[in-house]
């Protein structure tokens, strides 16, 4: 018998008060693929893994910690993911997860990437595409921080609540002074000089 947990993940709370979600969506095909090997003695455990919200970057998530105490006590045979991505995008975390399979003969099967850690083109395959994941990780914050750089420099508000003294100015969304926010602060700085 293979006993199989299945994980999921998304990052956002967006989206799963939904009836039907990626969670969900994401469980199906996971359990489809379990079942398409049934014949192969492979079930699924009855605990889920979900952990809705919760970026890939860390391995700071409740359900994949619960996840990996059951891997240590020798509850689960096999991981089965619906994307790499979904269990890490980090390639660091990554390895360091796949060594604690190893170390319990715990197999890793992404569905639809089509290939499990048994096999070592499945393990070659898997770095491959794990690599990628991190690398479009990284290129993405690179856009981000580039862009909220040249926003500011621009003078434009790129967020949050404005500072005391300030308001947003509704048509170009930089910062225009609040007179009689400006006028409290300079009195408290008065005082306190």
């Amino acid at each position: 018998m293979m006993r199989c947990a299945i994980y999921t993940r998304k990052s956002t709370e967006e989206g799963l008060e939904q009836e039907f979600n990626t969670l969900q969506a994401q469980r199906e095909a996971a359990e489809a693929y379990i079942a398409s090997h049934r014949g192969e003695g492979w079930q699924v455990v009855p605990t889920r893994y979900d952990d809705g919200g919760w970026s890939g970057a860390s391995l700071e998530r409740p359900a994949l910690q619960r996840l990996l105490h059951d891997v240590e006590e020798r509850r689960i045979d096999c991981v089965v993911v619906y994307k790499v991505d979904r269990f890490s995008r980090s390639l660091l975390d990554f390895t360091r997860l796949l060594s604690l399979f190893e170390k319990r003969q715990v197999s890793f099967v992404s569905v639809t990437q089509d290939f499990n850690t048994s096999s070592s083109m499945g393990r070659l395959t898997l770095h491959i595409l794990l690599s990628f994941a991190q690398f479009e990780r990284e290129i993405i914050s690179e856009r981000t921080r580039d862009k909220l750089s040249a926003a500011r420099r621009k003078g434009k508000w790129i967020g949050g609540w404005p500072v005391l003294g300030y308001d947003v100015d509704e048509k170009g969304g930089r910062l225009v002074v609040n007179a009689q926010e400006a006028e409290q602060m300079r009195e408290t700085y008065q005082i306190a000089a």
